[in-house]
């Protein structure tokens, strides 16, 4: 899905955005950030199913990976190996995938080559930090609400400005986790925003200081009424 503002033409800055697990490109969080990213930005923002998600087909290696989670999960486990082995089976494919869609969705008219930037919050996090350390067009970052586990070594090459969510009283990812993965994070330039509540309980304000911060980072593209969605057919 390709979001632009209405009339748009001439480069902007874009961002992708990756979903959470268990979600797809047209999610509600993901439609109405994405809206308010071009609307008030004049941005464009691209979403894409990661691997066995939303639109696409599910492999018999994803299931095994997934029982193993869902498992770990029930028995009451420490869920973090299993969160890593799930991202980094995912990212393997998701990284260039992502990459191809950059450069075909740059090649639109309303779009263009400007500077790209990546929102992600937990397994948007998790394949999102092996994408930002492998794409130099990203500039800069909104990652968070993920642990460190199987991420050091790619966190360590993210040396963009980042912008990193944590959940003080987060239910599934433990907060030293959280904060050992924004102490691996290779940037000079990245700040913390902790809120209290659980998991899925991030402020609305934390999409204005998103936006803020990609503003400041990749500029702001000409504001116009109303969007426009769409889904290309070439990326």
């Amino acid at each position: 899905m390709l979001w632009t503002p209405e009339g748009a033409a001439g480069a902007r800055p874009l961002i992708l955005m990756g979903h959470g697990g268990g979600q797809h490109k047209k999610a509600p969080g993901i439609v109405a950030r994405a809206r308010r990213f071009v609307t008030e930005g004049g941005v464009a923002v691209v979403a894409v199913d990661a691997p066995n998600h939303g639109d696409r087909p599910k492999t018999e290696e994803f299931a095994r990976v997934a029982a193993g989670l869902r498992a770990g999960m029930a028995a009451g486990e420490d869920v973090a190996p299993h969160l890593a082995t799930m991202h980094t089976f995912l990212a393997g494919p998701a990284v260039p995938e992502w990459q191809a869609v950059v450069t075909a969705v740059q090649e639109l008219d309303v779009v263009g080559a400007g500077p790209v930037g990546y929102f992600g919050m937990s397994m948007g996090c998790g394949l999102g930090v092996p994408f930002v350390a492998a794409e130099p067009r990203v500039r800069a970052a909104v990652l968070g609400l993920l642990g460190v586990d199987g991420l050091t070594e790619a966190a360590a090459r993210v040396t963009v400005p980042v912008r990193f969510l944590l959940q003080w009283d987060d239910d599934r990812v433990p907060r030293d986790r959280g904060l050992a993965l924004f102490d691996a994070l290779g940037s000079a330039d990245k700040t913390l925003h902790a809120n209290p509540g659980n998991h899925g309980e991030t402020p609305e304000s934390e999409t204005d200081s998103s936006l803020r911060f990609f503003v400041r980072h990749l500029g702001q593209g000409r504001r116009v009424r109303g969007t426009r969605g769409t889904s290309p057919d070439t990326p």
